[in-house]
């Protein structure tokens, strides 16, 4: 075994006796035969759905210890999807360069990531890809299910919900605050298959997390068990010389693409997988989405597409049983951390409620994947999630409303004189990676007060942004070019008509292609693109990618592996 850190440790010079003196607090230091493994770290108070992890990370580093291995503990840059502004996602690649050169810098021989919310996972697997240690992933888990009045809460679905009806009139303000107190019930993450619950499915679908393990609850003393045997496992990964580039191939994003449409998950994941990808080399595409999974069919009953939430779903038999429902569909090659194809754990897991995991032959939807949509108006491409739309607007051709910003969209939907009805196509435009920036979740626009008092509760929505993984609706999103970047959503005018086919895979704008080439932004839309002038956001706006390339920066796409060849004396 050549351990990395033996680099920093091994001679007898200047510099390996300061590596070796100043890691020398108490603890026992083998630094010739011990693989060090670092257990990145994002928990933080500011970051609620992660606040638990440094619980979790004392499990990691007992096993590690128990195995032979050093563990140690290194925060990294943590992103609260709740708390910051003006989105998660401007940060999400800063975090995950971070990261990165943390990882590169420092002796150590492997990693075990510790990550929750939203774009956490994502953050820290795009690091990890592109130094390529051998790596694993303990997801922190979800939070256990909150009531309101009997009825269960799902964080982030019922927030939508329930301000739109006290938008319609039909609940009071002083019902809606008292729900807040009785939807957050424990440590852990949002408790629907948003964004959170789909990437630590997702990552168990890629191989990086021990088969099994994703989705435990937070409150669960299964995962710190699990947390427990993959710190064991992490010294094993190094041993064996097992890098993530040798789990992580083309048949573990098939796996994962196959595992996001069976359980309903967020269409975050498209811009993450991509990204991750493409830290790797391997050539991945929105088309793969689409081709791969189109038909397969949706098995999990959970919010937002169905009714339960993450802990009925444990309760119900697990992610493996619903793997085990699609196992034809799997690539039989892609490994895992365990260094057995995913395929191979799935024999028994077994369905136990059936109204939560529907079998193979009684699906919730017979084909339920990403749908990838082109056109005049997407020349790109832009995504639809079919499972969480309404299917009578699938295919709709209706007259567009264009807000050219989020603040004009917020200024004038309630207007009793917007001139909209429920026919109309809603069109928000300034909202993809450089426009805001960032690419925030703003596209499943609140629908206009005096629909929702007529009863409306969905409308076609179109927008260069994202949307929450815990929202529903038929909504078209990471529309690109974004409007930002010269796409044709930028000469949108009200009162253009607009048809989605999703059906065909069609996303048109019915104006005549010489008509649109005299076209220009208004004044509005232009004055609606972000102008950092300084910082991250100056940096990110030059250098981030449309959201059909994950939205990564374009010089950290790609990896600089794990070697550092200059001494810090």
């Amino acid at each position: 075994m050549n351990l990395r850190s033996s680099e920093w440790y091994s001679r007898d010079d200047r510099n390996s006796y300061i590596h070796r003196a100043w890691m020398r607090r108490g603890l026992p230091h083998d630094f010739d035969t011990r693989p060090q493994i670092a257990i990145a770290n994002t928990a933080s108070d500011l970051t609620p759905c992660n606040a638990h992890l440094t619980e979790v990370a004392q499990s990691v580093k007992n096993g590690i210890y128990e195995a032979g291995g050093i563990p140690l503990e290194l925060p990294v840059v943590s992103l609260g999807e709740t708390q910051v502004r003006p989105t998660a996602m401007l940060w999400r690649n800063m975090a995950a360069m971070a990261t990165e050169e943390m990882l590169r810098a420092n002796p150590i021989d492997g990693v075990v990531l510790l990550g929750g919310c939203d774009k956490t996972i994502p953050a820290l697997l795009m690091a990890a890809c592109s130094v390529d240690l051998p790596t694993a992933i303990v997801p922190g888990g979800p939070m256990l299910t909150g009531h309101f009045r009997a009825e269960a809460l799902g964080c982030g679905t019922d927030v939508w919900r329930l301000s739109e009806e006290v938008r319609a009139g039909t609940l009071s303000r002083q019902q809606f605050t008292a729900s807040e107190s009785s939807m957050i019930r424990s440590k852990g993450h949002c408790n629907t298959m948003g964004t959170a619950s789909t990437m630590a499915l997702v990552a168990e679908a890629l191989g990086m997390v021990i088969p099994g393990l994703a989705g435990t609850p937070a409150p669960d003393s299964r995962l710190l068990e699990a947390a427990h045997e993959t710190g064991r496992l992490s010294v094993e990964l190094v041993r064996e010389e097992r890098r993530l580039s040798s789990i992580l191939t083309k048949s573990s994003f098939h796996n994962a693409i196959v595992a996001l449409a069976a359980i309903g998950g967020s269409t975050n994941a498209v811009v993450h997988l991509l990204a991750i990808a493409g830290r790797l080399g391997i050539d991945l595409t929105i088309d793969d989405f689409d081709r791969i999974g189109a038909k397969v069919p949706l098995l999990v009953n959970l919010q937002p597409a169905g009714k339960f939430l993450m802990d009925d779903l444990q309760r119900a038999g697990g992610f493996r049983a619903v793997l085990r429902e699609v196992h034809d569909l799997l690539d039989p090659s892609a490994l895992t951390i365990t260094g057995q194809p995913l395929v191979d754990h799935l024999s028994d897991a077994h369905i136990w409620d059936k109204e939560v995991i529907a079998p193979r032959e009684s699906p919730m939807l017979s084909a339920a994947g990403i749908t990838v949509l082109r056109g005049s108006l997407a020349p790109g491409g832009a995504i639809i999630k079919t499972a969480a739309a309404s299917p009578h607007l699938l295919k709709h051709r209706g007259r567009a409303v264009v807000f050219d910003s989020i603040e004009d969209f917020h200024n004038r939907i309630d207007d009793p004189d917007l001139d909209i009805d429920a026919d109309s196509v809603m069109i928000l435009r300034g909202c993809g990676p450089k426009g805001y920036p960032g690419m925030p979740e703003v596209a499943n626009m609140p629908l206009p007060k005096k629909l929702l008092q007529q009863g409306v509760r969905d409308m076609v929505r179109i927008c260069d942004g994202r949307m929450s993984g815990t929202a529903y609706g038929t909504v078209v999103l990471h529309v690109t070019p974004e409007a930002a970047a010269g796409g044709p959503l930028a000469l949108v005018q009200t009162g253009d008509w607009i048809t989605l086919d999703a059906h065909n895979r069609c996303l048109d704008l019915e104006v005549p292609t010489e008509e649109l080439a005299k076209r220009k932004p208004n004044e509005a839309t232009l004055n609606g693109f972000a102008n950092p002038h300084r910082g991250w956001e100056r940096l990110y706006v030059d250098h981030v990618l449309q959201a059909d390339q994950g939205a990564d920066l374009d010089f950290l796409v790609g990896s600089s592996g794990w070697k550092v060849s200059r001494e810090s004396h």
